[in-house]
């Protein structure tokens, strides 16, 4: 009953901020605004996508709830998909189909080392040749299917670390607990 209470309080903190109807104009300029070499019609395209494949995925996902108690539906197995790893391996996937030239996609984790605190996953988008911290977070886990978006050095909720760093010290830590006792 408390994890119930303490979720269903932490979920009434996942309240979406309001739209206004710009929202894609203002994520594709926030894209273009990566670089001079952002091609403006790319930045266009993935702003729409990431607006319109969240919608797609909140359907798909059958989100109802706030993310916490919908993750909770998913790993009891009464929702198909919706985990934050989820949102983001399928925006990514999404964005990659387009065969960007001067956009790249990026997968970042955070929380990876809080033990107080569940991973969150998602996808960042920038600039070709830029690395992850230049580009902007695309979350659509954060408020249940509504796409929150931010240049990753404003996003001062979570601390993204490379997917690939966290997924590499993970199997270093698990190499270690494998390692056969030798004795001593």
């Amino acid at each position: 009953m408390l994890t119930l209470l303490c979720a269903l309080l932490l979920a009434g903190c996942a309240t979406p901020p309001p739209s206004d109807g710009q929202d894609v104009q203002r994520l594709a300029a926030e894209i273009r605004n990566l670089g001079p070499d952002v091609d403006p019609s790319e930045a266009d395209r993935a702003a729409r996508i990431a607006y319109s494949y969240t919608a797609q995925l909140a359907q798909a996902y059958q989100i109802t709830d706030p993310p916490l108690i919908h993750n909770a539906k998913v790993n009891k197995g009464l929702r198909p998909r919706g985990l934050c790893w989820h949102w983001a391996e399928d925006i990514e996937r999404r964005l990659q189909q387009e065969n960007f030239q001067t956009l790249t996609m990026h997968r970042a984790i955070a929380n990876a080392d809080n033990p107080f605190r569940i991973d969150h996953s998602t996808a960042i988008v920038s600039r070709r040749g830029d690395s992850m911290n230049d580009g902007v977070v695309l979350d659509p886990w954060r408020y249940g299917g509504v796409l929150f978006w931010s240049p990753l050095v404003e996003d001062t909720r979570y601390e993204w670390v490379p997917r690939e760093v966290v997924l590499e010290k993970r199997r270093q830590e698990q190499v270690t607990r494998l390692k056969p006792y030798t004795g001593g």
